[in-house]
């Protein structure tokens, strides 16, 4: 299920980012090389993803709003990999979707607040997605944090992998314990940037 089309865009992506933004990336060593993996985290821009490519050799299925998959851009998104969620509704077939891409030991990538974070809060609540599929399919989860802003040749912008886990049955505290773990590292390095400030 991954694709020759993603294999010739990554480098392409992450030559870009390196030029452009000039990204810091830590904890790449957390991603499991094999088997499979949910990536989830905070969602600043419509850039992440492609932070997320720049930064994992492997290919990162997203779950991506099914407003993308129209035009011209279906098929670049298509052939990237990406599985189209309804966002109207609890959209149990890019569920399905997403856990079959898990059962062929492949990533998946989701960002759990569903949209990017327009908000002064600084993680918006997380829908349960994320969590449930790590422990429906055994996957590794890893969290990542996403700090800073996308500045043209400015090193302002940042993505750390944190330790990858399993996920219990109790969804509920995993889902809180996977938002406070990215919040603490927010406050974290906002903290950090004011002090320097």
């Amino acid at each position: 299920m991954d694709t020759i089309f993603y294999k010739i865009v990554r480098p392409i992506i992450m030559i870009l980012f390196k030029i452009l933004y000039r990204p810091s990336i830590k904890g790449v060593e957390n991603i499991p090389k094999e088997g499979a993996v949910v990536l989830a985290g905070n969602h600043t821009k419509w850039l992440d993803p492609l932070m997320l490519i720049a930064s994992s050799k492997r290919q990162i299925h997203f779950l991506a709003k099914d407003e993308l998959f129209h035009g011209f851009f279906k098929v670049i998104i298509e052939n990237m990999g990406a599985i189209p969620v309804n966002r109207k509704k609890h959209d149990k077939e890019a569920l399905e979707s997403a856990i079959k891409v898990l059962n062929n030991k492949l990533v998946v990538g989701i960002f759990p607040e569903g949209t990017i974070n327009r908000t002064e809060e600084m993680v918006m609540p997380f829908k349960i997605g994320a969590v449930k599929m790590s422990q429906e399919t055994n996957s590794y989860l890893v969290p990542f944090v996403i700090t800073g802003s996308y500045k043209l040749f400015r090193k302002n912008i940042s993505i750390e992998f944190l330790k990858a886990r399993k996920i219990s049955a109790k969804l509920d505290l995993e889902n809180e314990k996977l938002r406070k773990e990215i919040s603490d590292k927010l406050i974290l390095a906002k903290g950090v940037v004011n002090e320097k400030r």
